[in-house]
């Protein structure tokens, strides 16, 4: 081939790539992603998941306050938030006045009065001590803002009934909650591709058994089995026992859906060309499953786990709200919305229902970013 026929055959694949818009070497991925671009609500979500998972993931750095530091005299204190300043005298230096908590022995109502006094905020201050994850080669003092001085108070969002700051105790909520929900939503999905695969790949007498456990379990009333499963753990167990037996508990009832929808596609699948072509091919039926069946449905799964995980997190505010999920010392926002459960104090500290508004914005976003990948993972889709 002479040089001037090789040139006018790459300016032919150059123009034929071009007219194409390149679609011809997309991925799937790419794909999807292009697809998802265009749900905007979905895209605003996902960008509130990440921002609520990073708040999870570094709440000891960001909370302001210890959340564990009670203050009698700063009891239902009202939020600060609208009354922060960010000049004084002329000069740019955050503050929130100070408050003296008054009680009418007549009506019993509480009432907190300025009393001069300004407490002044900061960015990356040093405050209350924390060991980042748990490691002691991460403690650290330092928090994203806060007040300047170490023994200021400051409460943005109020206070609760014993003094404790609402917001660093959301912020540390938002933790155990959000990852139980993903670490519930992980161990579900492994049951379910396992169970759901080895019933549709083999059939027979393992599909049979596999589906009547399905069945089982979906018959049964799940707030009851819930409720009944977290009142037999023992309540002198510490935050962290209670946290991976609570996990478990979701997540044993969790997988049944994904199970079923993985062994119909796998029935379907297991007849198609490249599944015969891999057997014939030598192939082991483990490589089959994982390597040849599995990423087909690697989109479908994604999207699946995304809408699983707010129903997980519902599931865990719920039992804890009930008093039979997570127990205090552990901060969860179902054991926050525990300490709201009375009309007296809803009625004098309203902003302590802020662990239910956080939940609404969480299981929204997170409903709204499964729509958006179920959506783009369906070439079928209008969006």
């Amino acid at each position: 081939m002479s040089a001037e026929n090789k040139q006018k055959d790459d300016e032919q694949v150059v123009n034929m790539a071009n007219l194409r818009g390149g679609i011809e070497y997309a991925s799937q991925w790419t794909l999807m992603w292009r697809r998802f671009r265009k749900h905007k609500l979905a895209v605003v979500s996902m960008v509130v998941v990440i921002l609520f998972y990073a708040v999870a993931v570094f709440s000891e750095f960001l909370a302001p306050m210890d959340p564990e530091a009670a203050a009698s005299r700063k009891t239902q204190h009202p939020p600060q938030l609208f009354e922060l300043h960010f000049f004084d005298e002329g000069k740019f230096a955050p503050y929130v006045p100070g408050y003296t908590k008054k009680l009418d022995m007549e009506t019993s109502k509480i009432s907190f009065t300025p009393d001069g006094s300004k407490v002044y905020l900061g960015l990356f201050v040093r405050g209350f001590e924390y060991k980042m994850f748990g490691f002691d080669a991460l403690q650290s003092d330092l928090h994203l803002f806060g007040p300047k001085d170490k023994e200021g108070q400051v409460f943005l969002f109020g206070s609760d009934t014993m003094g404790r700051d609402v917001l660093s105790r959301v912020i540390y909520g938002a933790r155990f909650t959000l990852s139980l929900g993903l670490i519930g939503v992980i161990l579900s999905v492994v049951l379910g591709i396992i169970l759901g695969g080895l019933a549709g790949y083999y059939g027979g007498w393992t599909d049979w058994v596999v589906m009547r456990v399905v069945e089982f379990i979906l018959s049964l009333p799940s707030i009851p089995i819930w409720l009944a499963m977290a009142a037999a753990l023992p309540k002198d167990w510490p935050p962290h026992y209670q946290y991976m037996a609570v996990t478990v508990i979701i997540s044993l009832i969790g997988w049944t859906h994904l199970a079923r929808v993985i062994r119909g596609r796998f029935l379907s699948m297991r007849s198609d060309v490249f599944v015969i072509a891999a057997k014939l091919d030598g192939c082991s039926e483990p490589r089959i499953i994982f390597r040849h069946m599995l990423p087909s449905l690697a989109s479908h799964i994604i999207a699946q786990v995304t809408l699983s995980i707010p129903s997980m997190v519902l599931s865990e505010t719920s039992l804890s709200f009930l008093g039979l999920g997570l127990q205090p010392p552990a901060i969860s926002w179902g054991v926050l919305l525990k300490g709201a459960q009375k009309i007296s104090v809803i009625a004098q500290a309203p902003w302590l229902f802020l662990p239910g508004l956080m939940v609404v914005i969480a299981v929204l976003a997170l409903n709204f970013f499964g729509d958006g990948l179920r959506d783009a993972a369906d070439p079928y889709s209008n969006h």
